[in-house]
């Protein structure tokens, strides 16, 4: 049975990842958080690699705190670069795949249309730029390895937007959200559920393989937090603004990220559910807690 470390394992995905492990008998799973493995400490990685006889490595770990990078690039650095470094040569020395998470902030949103795998990233915030930097050590190791970039992810796990409308929504009679910044959503269960159907194969690719993955659709954040009071059954009244009017954000994010899904759905014959079939399922989970 293939043996999977996850890192990050208390994270939106990582979380999401476990209940998934709990239906899939394909899989020996291992799952980590920073109070059982440090993925900045080198040598402690190799140790549970070597000793526990990892086949996969699904680095779901990151730091995520976009405006807080601003103010702490080198923490945003050390743990979505230099650690994203040290992952990729251990997985290549010991002869493990890696399952690596990116993001669509890598790109600066001023194509237009739907970014492809080939498209070639711009960071604009500090963020962006060390998952950037850890994208680029992952290629430089070149270890059998999927990097998959994502966008907007949500769960009924940990703090994220679905929640935090929810909750402002439950409390407030309007709330302001920018319309100006276009994407999609992303259920971390649908993530999830792709990732394990990717790992079986990645020991044949013999490099690093990029993969876009976000469900179906095209909305922006006003129409997103609009949906979740709908499907919530809530009052508030969700009001448009612009970027520029909403203020506040310390990190540029890009205008236009929609994700070109169409190379994982090719290569491993993936249905990828609309994002409103995601949020409904998720809202419910959420409202039986």
């Amino acid at each position: 049975m293939m043996k999977v470390l996850v890192t990050g394992a208390n994270g939106q995905l990582g979380m999401a990842l476990r209940q998934e492990s709990r239906e899939n008998n394909a899989f020996d799973f291992l799952f980590t958080d920073l109070e059982d493995l440090d993925i900045t400490d080198y040598h402690a990685v190799e140790k549970t690699i070597t000793e526990w006889g990892a086949g996969v490595i699904v680095n779901a770990a990151s730091y995520n705190a976009v405006d807080r990078a601003e103010d702490d690039p080198m923490d945003a650095l050390r743990i979505n670069g230099k650690a994203v470094q040290g992952l990729a040569g251990l997985a290549r020395k010991h002869n493990c795949s890696l399952v690596h998470v990116s993001t669509d902030y890598v790109f600066d949103g001023r194509k237009g249309s739907a970014y492809t795998e080939l498209d070639e990233p711009h960071p604009r915030s500090k963020y962006a730029h060390s998952k950037m930097i850890g994208e680029q050590a992952l290629h430089t190791a070149a270890p059998n390895a999927a990097l998959i970039r994502t966008s907007w992810l949500y769960s009924e796990f940990g703090h994220n937007f679905v929640k935090t409308i929810r909750k402002l929504a439950a409390e407030r009679d309007e709330l302001k959200v920018v319309n100006d910044q276009f994407g999609t959503p992303t259920y971390a269960g649908d993530l999830a559920k792709a990732i394990l159907k990717v790992i079986p194969g990645i020991c044949n690719f013999g490099e690093v393989r990029t993969y876009h993955y976000s469900n179906a659709g095209l909305t922006n954040w006003a129409e997103f937090a609009e949906a979740i009071v709908v499907y919530s059954r809530l009052k508030c009244r969700i009001i448009p603004v612009s970027t520029k009017e909403y203020g506040l954000s310390k990190a540029e994010r890009p205008a236009y990220s929609l994700l070109d899904t169409s190379r994982i759905r090719k290569d491993f014959d993936l249905h990828i559910p609309e994002w409103r079939e995601s949020l409904k399922i998720c809202i419910n989970k959420l409202e039986k807690e």
